[in-house]
């Protein structure tokens, strides 16, 4: 691993916090990412199944992960199946977990090969009342494919029809939204990775540099410091781009008095930084893009004091529409008379400012978490406005990533660059 390992004691008391919401004398199965054709003989890079992560620590293809509780045999409650390795394995692909690292790494004592599951798993179903299974229910997921957890759902209830089966998605939501200390510090170095790639970034930019030659800045800087990598798929957006939201070609020159848009964040120990900036690509903005950039930058302070333990989604982002509108008229964009005759199911904001506020962080970068639960203490969000005005060439788009404390917001990027001072400071020194 590129991580240090983490304690297990994250994992122990994630997992005794699932087995406390489960009915009693009921039996839990989770499985291991898919691993996916990148071409015709090699896979994309493996990223393990976030729940499976979340309850065991093991960051490996080909695991399952059985937890039964009140199983008669106490052997079979906590029970992790791994691939076994052998030498063709170590010779072309290198490190497996042996027993004893899974178990120093999960705190779970009964180790199995994988050939070993169906077995094990026949031996004690039959005595169980309820299985509970896994499917991937965050809301901006759309299934298209039948991915591992689908097909053992169907294989499952072939073999065993008559059982009861639940859902374990509701239960991994609740859990995964409250952060635990572990966990926050695991996105707080995240958060220190991508700061530091983006004050490289400050210092490499300049007129006539590749959009791609600033992304290879920043995969260098997070694999330096032992990142797995990006996050997410890199935004760096140079004039025009700007204006398309998931826009990551990154294959054009960046032109003197033109705005970059940045969106990017460091992966580490499978937590994630959600990081969004924009720079003057000549260390100067103009009065014009420096008015909109402190127009976002009041949005973004004003709606994270907004962001409170019991707040409504709904009402939250309502909230920083009503924050945006103000900023938009201020900047000539929009009108008293465009607010007055708008649809209220799209507001005249919309035009400018079109996707939500924050999302969820952690595992995912679009975290599991309820839409209609409240905040709550211990809950990371990102706080992500912008304004988009394609008719001039520019799109502003700021995001930190906010802890909420039953005392308080603490910001996890307060250390980042963000006043358009400070920017151009930087990138002129």
């Amino acid at each position: 691993m590129k991580y240090p390992t983490i304690d297990q004691s994250l994992f122990v008391l994630n997992r005794k916090n699932f087995i406390k919401r489960l009915k009693s004398n009921s039996l839990a199965v989770f499985n291991a990412s898919d691993e996916f054709p990148r071409s015709g003989d090699q896979n994309f890079i493996f990223k393990q199944n976030p729940d499976l992560f979340y309850l065991s620590g093991i960051d490996q293809e080909q695991t399952i992960l059985l937890l039964y509780p009140d199983c008669p045999n106490p052997l079979y409650r906590e029970v992790l199946f791994l691939r076994q390795t052998n030498d063709y394995i170590k010779v072309w692909e290198g490190y497996k977990y042996t027993k004893e690292q899974a178990k120093e790494a999960s705190g779970i004592s009964s180790i199995y090969w994988l050939e070993d599951f169906d077995n094990i798993l026949h031996s004690i179903i039959n005595y169980a009342e309820n299985i509970y299974l896994n499917t991937n229910e965050n809301d901006r997921y759309a299934a298209t494919v039948p991915y591992r957890d689908l097909r053992f759902i169907d294989q499952m209830k072939a073999k065993y029809p008559l059982h009861n089966y639940q859902r374990s998605a509701p239960i991994m939501r609740d859990l995964r939204a409250v952060k635990s200390d572990v966990e926050i510090e695991l996105t707080k170095k995240a958060c220190a990775i991508t700061r530091d790639a983006f004050v490289r970034v400050l210092k490499f930019t300049k007129p006539g540099v590749k959009e791609y030659e600033i992304e290879a800045e920043i995969i260098h800087e997070f694999i330096k410091q032992g990142g797995t990598g990006h996050a997410y798929s890199p935004i760096i957006a140079s004039g025009h781009n700007a204006n398309i939201l998931h826009y990551n070609d990154n294959n054009q020159i960046c032109k003197d008095g033109d705005v970059i848009l940045f969106d990017f964040g460091a992966e580490y120990a499978n937590y994630n930084a959600d990081m969004s900036r924009s720079i003057p690509v000549n260390g100067k903005f103009t009065q014009r893009q420096k008015d909109v950039y402190n127009a976002v930058l009041h949005v973004m302070r004003e709606s994270i004091k907004l962001i409170q333990v019991g707040t409504i989604w709904n009402t939250y982002h309502e909230q920083v529409g009503e924050l945006m509108t103000e900023q938009l008229i201020k900047l000539g964009l929009i009108s008293t008379e465009d607010i007055k005759n708008q649809n209220p199911s799209y507001p005249a904001y919309k035009k400018y400012f079109m996707h939500g506020n924050s999302h969820h962080l952690g595992i995912d970068v679009h975290d599991f978490a309820g839409r209609y639960t409240p905040f709550a203490a211990g809950n990371i969000l990102t706080v992500e406005p912008g304004i988009y005005i394609p008719e001039e060439g520019l799109g502003i788009r700021l995001e930190n990533n906010i802890l909420i404390t039953s005392s308080g917001n603490i910001d996890l990027m307060a250390d980042i660059p963000l006043e358009a001072e400070e920017i151009e400071a930087i990138m002129n020194s």
